[in-house]
């Protein structure tokens, strides 16, 4: 039977996150009732998710399922919002598999084998390249001759569902105090940066793919493009194996030889491994500046993600190095976790903000469905 619930679904490489909201009302979501995932078995991705999708319904089955709103990293340039998924558009997302490599496989799975056990209630897309449709095309162009813009090479950017809450999220908390401009750390595995203005993105670190920017959990971050022509030309290395290299053994693994996970890192004494936490502090520094040179100058900073969110000691040492803005951070508020953590004399306002990228899927699947619903179209895809 169908209720009025909306499932959320993010699929990784390792677990199927998912959250159910309820009830919609209108263009609203509704409150969470209740979240979680679901591990995947390594090898086994496909029968994976779709054991791991009856587990979630049955989990679920209370509420009732009205649709599916599902995580899709790389929209690019045709989908500048969430979209009803239907066979064109699977195969539209599908030929952008080369850009996102370590997420869009993933998430069309999920698409795929929710489509198959839920085809009686329509499935919206959310996109994580979406926010960034708003940066002035200057932020775009790569130094490109005009045609590969127009065949889309260009900046896209992502984690734009995270960045959409933090925006939403911060103009209710921040009242009368001017928050105008704005840069925002999404630092975990995958690590980007944002600058807003008003509430809209202006400019971010991650580009054509997620693989640029910052130094990332296992992806390398910004290089010189010429690293790659070395790597195929003198090194000999196939396409494949350069791929595998920026994206799966390089950043913090690849820095520290043991890991890419900043916990570990930051309990280890090995050289090495303080020299991947110190370069990533570099890095998000010096693209913070970048950022708050596109806004012309930054009224708060805030911190998200894992390592954004959960590691004091990152917090503390990028604010250190970038107190020449006026960032000065109250020690004790940090190590607190409290969410506001700037001192009395700081003049940018800091912020630590856990994200919600399933709210935002589950808000813009009623947004759409219920705007569709206003022009006569039938809900289901």
């Amino acid at each position: 039977m169908k209720g009025d619930c909306i499932l959320v679904l993010n699929g990784g490489s390792a677990t199927l996150k998912y959250a159910a909201f309820g009830p919609t009302r209108a263009s609203t979501a509704g409150d969470c009732l209740m979240q979680g995932q679901v591990d995947l078995p390594a090898g086994r991705h496909g029968e994976g998710v779709r054991d791991g999708l009856r587990e979630i319904e049955r989990r679920v089955a209370a509420f009732g399922i009205a649709a599916v709103g599902h995580r899709i990293v790389h929209g690019g340039t045709k989908f500048a919002g969430p979209a009803i998924i239907d066979d064109a558009v699977v195969a539209e997302l599908a030929a952008l598999q080369t850009l996102a490599p370590l997420h869009q496989r993933l998430g069309l799975a999920v698409v795929e084998a929710a489509r198959l056990q839920r085809p009686d209630v329509p499935h919206v897309a959310a996109f994580d390249t979406a926010f960034h449709a708003s940066m002035p095309i200057v932020a775009q162009r790569f130094a490109l001759p005009q045609s590969w813009f127009d065949r889309g090479v260009r900046r896209f950017g992502f984690h734009g569902l995270s960045y959409e809450f933090i925006a939403s999220k911060l103009a209710q908390m921040s009242g009368t105090e001017p928050t105008r401009r704005v840069v925002v750390a999404h630092l975990g595995s995958g690590a980007s940066l944002c600058a807003m203005h008003d509430g809209r993105s202006v400019a971010t670190t991650m580009s054509f793919t997620p693989t640029d920017g910052l130094m990332m959990a296992t992806r390398s971050g910004a290089l010189d493009p010429a690293v790659v022509l070395y790597l195929l030309r003198e090194e000999g290395m196939s396409v494949d194996a350069v791929e595998h290299l920026l994206n799966l053994e390089s950043g913090l693994l690849g820095v520290s030889g043991s890991s890419g996970d900043m916990r570990t890192l930051l309990a280890s004494s090995d050289p090495a491994a303080q020299l991947a936490v110190d370069l990533f502090v570099y890095r998000v520094v010096i693209e913070t500046g970048a950022m708050v040179a596109a806004l012309g100058g930054v009224d708060a900073l805030v911190f998200t993600g894992g390592i954004g969110t959960h590691q004091a000691q990152i917090r503390a040492r990028v604010c250190e190095a970038l107190a020449w803005l006026g960032i000065d951070c109250d020690p004790s508020r940090n190590e607190g976790g409290q969410m506001r953590f700037d001192s009395e004399r700081s003049r940018v306002r800091l912020w630590n903000i856990p994200t919600d990228e399933e709210a935002v899927i589950a808000l813009q699947t009623a947004q759409l469905l219920y705007q569709r619903s206003l022009h006569g179209h039938d809900r289901h895809a």
